[in-house]
């Protein structure tokens, strides 16, 4: 497979049960916590994401995750795109997945504590959160749904904080700030979202962004970090005003 960057094994394999999406990281590599974590959640996160239908910790020196297969292409961002309303749509499902005690996930206020300036407990909450909406995490399929993949960093959290993910993603595909909120208007964790739990959460993105751009500097990494610092501003401007 051509897409997504952290699996050194990506392919769709023919079997004679039908197609099966594979992938996998040698076993003492540093992220390959990140499959356990997809096995273990994939139960939870049936109703949004692809099966996982089975997974070998220990093959042969590698890590491998088989998933139902999904046919499908990458979610587009774009102003006007066709695609928003099915992405808006999956993220609203997942926000109502409880998050089970169990589940190996990081709680928001730890995740973001280091980039938080004000009470990070506005960040708490049960909800089970994706926390990473790349287009290329976001499978649109014949029927014109949504499938979200690539569960390697779920956190635990206000059910808002997904939205609020998705808005800087927006931005830097091109959305004004203002329009990027109307995209997740409806969603109603966001409606039911306080603006100082928001703007804690701009703010922290633009800390989280300018570190992750700063430590590399690929082009994207710097679209996201002018993303948010966007974001923030008009976040800035609406209180004022």
């Amino acid at each position: 497979m051509s897409g997504g960057r952290n699996s050194p094994l990506a392919a769709v394999v023919d079997a004679e049960a039908g197609r099966v999406f594979v992938k996998g990281i040698r076993g003492d590599h540093r992220t390959v916590i990140t499959q356990d974590r997809e096995a273990e959640l994939g139960p939870h996160v049936r109703p949004v994401a692809p099966a996982v239908l089975w997974h070998l910790p220990d093959a042969g020196g590698w890590n491998v995750l088989g998933f139902e297969y999904v046919e499908g292409r990458h979610a587009d961002y774009a102003p006007g795109s066709p695609d928003l309303p099915a992405v808006v749509d999956v993220m609203a499902r997942i926000g109502q997945i409880h998050c089970p005690d169990t589940a190996p996930v990081r709680d928001a206020r730890r995740s973001f504590a280091s980039y938080v300036d004000g009470p990070a407990e506005l960040l708490g909450g049960d909800t089970l959160l994706h926390t990473d909406y790349n287009p290329e995490n976001v499978l649109i399929t014949a029927n014109g749904g949504a499938r979200l993949i690539d569960w390697a960093w779920p956190g635990r959290g206000a059910a808002w904080i997904d939205p609020c993910v998705l808005v800087v993603r927006l931005i830097a595909a091109g959305h004004a700030p203002e329009h990027a909120e109307g995209c997740v208007g409806g969603v109603p964790a966001w409606q039911t979202a306080s603006a100082e739990g928001i703007d804690v959460f701009a703010a922290a993105s633009v800390r989280l962004w300018a570190e992750i751009a700063e430590n590399d500097p690929q082009p994207w990494k710097r679209d996201m970090a002018k993303a948010a610092q966007q974001w923030r501003d008009f976040r800035i401007q609406l209180r004022a005003g």
